[in-house]
């Protein structure tokens, strides 16, 4: 047999992977506990802000408001008192990344795309150090990449002025705050003892950390490198894509299923976004649709990640659309799907490329 034929044994094995990966897409997970106050503090942080501005008559502002709403995701692991305690730092880090997307906008396309690249390897190296856990560093290029969007110059002039901007995120940071202390208003919780940071988060450059920067630096400069040929406006969908597969300590069969369920999820749900941006939705009624999306995100992440996806990608097109004023539609769709399947790719070959400890 010619030693460039492929064996059948190899073959025998792409097949079962193949079958794995197909039936990961119809399974649905163990349920890890009671996923609804979390879900519901995340619905509430998206939407209350953008409800409460549209409705002062700031219909204007009520869309820049979304991108604090992320600091709810992160540490749903943790007690009420120690999520509490750490919400305002994760709140303070996604403003720091959307003040670094104005500031990189104001410098052009050179700086967006150094300033992607940076946050990448910064954040991911910070999330590696520290243990993050889910959803990683991938909401922290989000908000950057966004944040440089939504305040970059169209014909000459910024759609959104930057200090407002900020300060919008600022204000629904802090909202999202309130919402994450809000359980410790019942006295069961605030006799609570909370754990000290530091055994929380240990700062440790372990060879994990180290992995999982390596992983995302590929994952950056590749897809630095794709958005120069297509769009550099895009380039942070191409690495969020990327990081969504390798930004959690994941293994080459994990990362490739992955992969494949984001770049299926995101077809589904640009479709699904196809159908609601035709609706002619008011603000308000806009701000209770992603609040919905964002609560079905959180119900539904841990047991199933694609259809999480689902969500996700109708979530955050609406998102960019209403508040960048585009109104092409399927134009839009279409790119993030073509962009997604090339960081979906670029993530795979990442984990391929970089093992971790585990599996040596």
């Amino acid at each position: 047999m010619s030693s460039s034929t492929p064996s059948p044994r190899f073959g025998a094995r792409v097949r079962a992977e193949a079958a794995h990966v197909a039936r990961s897409l119809a399974t649905f997970g163990p349920a890890r506990g009671r996923r609804w106050p979390l879900a519901l503090q995340a619905g509430l942080a998206m939407t209350v802000p953008i409800v409460v501005l549209a409705a002062s008559g700031h219909a204007n502002l009520a869309l820049l408001s979304a991108t604090g709403a992320f600091a709810v995701i992160y540490g749903g692991w943790l007690r009420p008192r120690e999520r509490a305690r750490v919400a305002p730092l994760l709140a303070l880090a996604l403003w720091a990344c959307a003040a670094s997307g104005t500031l990189a906008a104001a410098g052009g396309v050179p700086f967006v795309l150094g300033g992607v690249l940076v946050t990448t390897i910064v954040a991911s190296a910070l999330a590696g150090a520290v243990s993050l856990g889910p959803p990683g560093p991938v909401f922290f290029v989000l908000v950057f990449g966004l944040s440089a969007q939504i305040t970059s110059r169209h014909g000459g002039a910024r759609a959104v002025d930057p200090a407002v901007y900020l300060a919008v995120v600022a204000a629904s940071g802090a909202f999202a705050c309130l919402l994450v202390a809000a359980p410790l208003l019942l006295p069961r919780y605030r006799r609570e003892r909370p754990r000290p940071r530091a055994e929380l988060f240990p700062l440790q450059w372990s060879a994990l950390a180290q992995t999982l920067t390596l992983r995302a630096a590929i994952v950056g400069v590749a897809g630095v490198a794709a958005a120069v040929v297509v769009d550099p406006a895009r380039s942070y969908w191409i690495v969020c894509a990327g990081l969504a597969v390798v930004g959690l300590p994941v293994g080459r069969r994990d990362a490739a299923e992955r992969g494949v369920h984001r770049t299926a999820a995101t077809v589904v749900g640009g479709a699904l976004y196809l159908g609601l941006a035709f609706v002619p939705l008011p603000v308000w009624a806009l701000g209770l649709l992603l609040g919905v999306l964002q609560f079905a995100i959180e119900m539904v992440v841990v047991r199933h990640y694609a259809l999480a996806l689902v969500f996700i990608t109708p979530l955050v097109l609406l998102l960019i659309g209403a508040a960048t004023g585009t109104a092409e539609t399927l134009p839009l769709a279409l790119e993030r799907i073509l962009d997604t399947v090339v960081g979906a790719a670029v993530g795979t070959a990442a984990a391929l490329a970089v093992r971790l400890r585990s599996e040596d």
